[in-house]
């Protein structure tokens, strides 16, 4: 694929995807409703856009065009393995509440997924609309919401992001739109991942903290250079 535009980091604000690009000499900015990191070049809330875009009203995505492209990390607090158990009677953070109170905490959940999941399709359908090349990625391990319940099937599945050099393993799903992913594979150089290891976050940081859902600046500029550019990396830019 050639970007020949901009591309547009939606709902990142690590700078990491971002900086990668910005390296291959393409011109890149994050999108973010907060700004913790200091990277957000557009502090905006990206569910109102996607909602005016929709509706055919004046949005960010007026801003974007044909030749750019759209990366986004769209939030799976109600598509990820954790959020579906919170569908379960069961579910251990419900064992102080009676039936008719565990009834309403899911229903209040499934109106929250509904109004994510609808604001997705709409992220799509405005994409396709605008011809606007576009890849969401979203986590990919079961149970999952988007497995069994989405318009069509991921175009790319990383079922070990650590062999690219992320600090986790955390299998992952890609769909692309308006555009295919080309097809590479890097293995992480030994050295570089061993070091890699030593500076991943903490293993007491919780399971959906912004620290551990970080990724690797090694795994960004792999991913791209795998999915995005269809660049072949020289080995020794695996080393730094």
């Amino acid at each position: 694929m050639k970007i020949n535009g901009k591309v547009h980091c939606f709902f990142e604000q690590s700078g990491i995807f971002k900086n990668e690009f910005k390296k291959l000499g393409i011109e890149a900015f994050d999108y973010d409703i907060q700004n913790e990191f200091g990277e957000t070049d557009f502090v905006i809330d990206l569910f109102h856009e996607i909602d005016n875009a929709y509706e055919e009203k004046p949005s960010i995505f007026d801003k974007i065009f044909s030749e750019d492209f759209i990366i986004a990390f769209y939030p799976c607090i109600f598509f990820c393995t954790m959020s579906q158990l919170e569908f379960y009677l069961k579910f251990k953070n419900y064992r102080t509440l009676c039936d008719v109170q565990k009834i309403e905490k899911i229903l209040e959940r499934a109106a929250k997924r509904e109004e994510f999941y609808r604001r997705l399709i709409k992220f799509v359908g405005v994409c396709l609309r605008k011809n606007i090349r576009m890849v969401f990625e979203n986590p990919w391990t079961y149970p999952s919401y988007l497995k069994d319940n989405f318009l069509k099937n991921p175009d790319v599945i990383d079922t070990n992001r650590m062999e690219r050099g992320d600090f986790f393993k955390k299998p992952t799903a890609y769909w692309f739109w308006n555009c295919s992913p080309t097809h590479g594979f890097t293995h992480q150089n030994d050295k570089k991942q061993k070091k890699i290891l030593k500076v991943r976050p903490s293993k007491q940081s919780g399971v959906c903290s912004t620290e551990r859902s970080l990724i690797s600046s090694d795994y960004a500029r792999n991913w791209i250079c795998d999915f995005v550019l269809g660049k072949e990396q020289e080995s020794e830019d695996l080393l730094f």
